[in-house]
């Protein structure tokens, strides 16, 4: 039974477990629900690459920063075909495409329909990252096949100011809350590693609290295939940066992680 009704006192108790012993716990979590020896390989093209609006300080394709990523037009759908046909002869069983943008124009979404639907013609899942999407947008990615729709809430309600000031969590929990109301499955995570602090990563992983905003239903862990051979619904995991010398303050250099 996966539980959705966690504590924050429970989940500062687990967060502080040894790591050791929280290794072995989420391995026999996950032994008890999927092929531990089975691994989903997906690949991920960036379909339309800087020049996004949005001023996320862990993102090189944000026009505000200045990290010399050329801007670029949205790609061909043959193009993208192309690659994704590369992909699955590489040994991909997904292909996920990713835009920069702060949301898709309604005048590109001809172009991407086609590309969900010829990489589903294919025989691969089809994964999408585009930024924040209206229930019209939803409704046709979903009619066009798309199965899975990448959106990440990167940090804690808490610290997410720090992190954007062009969009706020309550956004990126309305794309949530559209897609999973329209059927898309939802890959969500967020990142490490950029300044917050160690409560901040217990808040962000609280996600029957941010997620129940949009309906959700939290589950936790990286992606993977339950042992029926079906994908997991919905994912979240924390993605991890080496912030050494790169911050995600408003007054540092940003990062250089793909926006997602």
């Amino acid at each position: 039974m996966i539980r959705s009704d966690w504590t924050m006192a429970e989940a500062r108790a687990i967060h502080a477990l040894p790591f050791a012993d929280l290794m072995n716990r989420a391995q026999n979590l996950h032994r008890a629900h999927f092929d531990p020896n089975a691994i989903e390989t997906a690949s991920l093209l960036s379909i339309k690459t800087g020049g996004c609006p949005e001023d996320c300080g862990y993102c090189s394709q944000s026009a505000h920063h200045d990290t010399g990523v050329k801007a670029t037009k949205l790609m061909g759908t043959e193009e993208v075909l192309a690659a994704a046909k590369r992909a699955k002869a590489s040994g991909a069983q997904r292909f996920c495409m990713g835009a920069a943008w702060r949301s898709p124009k309604d005048r590109d979404m001809d172009k991407l329909c086609d590309m969900v639907r010829g990489v589903s013609d294919l025989g691969l899942e089809t994964c999408m990252t585009l930024g924040m999407l209206s229930p019209e947008q939803v409704a046709r990615l979903k009619a066009a096949g798309l199965d899975f729709y990448n959106h990440n809430i990167d940090t804690s309600p808490e610290y997410y100011a720090q992190i954007a000031s062009t969009r706020t969590m309550e956004d990126r929990l309305d794309t949530v809350e559209q897609v999973r109301k329209g059927g898309i499955k939802v890959c969500c995570g967020g990142i490490l590693g950029m300044g917050e602090t160690e409560e901040d990563r217990i808040s962000g992983l609280d996600r029957d609290r941010v997620l129940r905003r949009a309906g959700e239903t939290p589950s936790g862990g990286a992606r993977g295939r339950r042992r029926s051979g079906q994908a997991h619904d919905h994912g979240f995991a924390w993605w991890g940066a080496d912030w050494a010398s790169v911050h995600t303050g408003r007054d540092r250099e940003p990062g250089r992680l793909p926006c997602l």
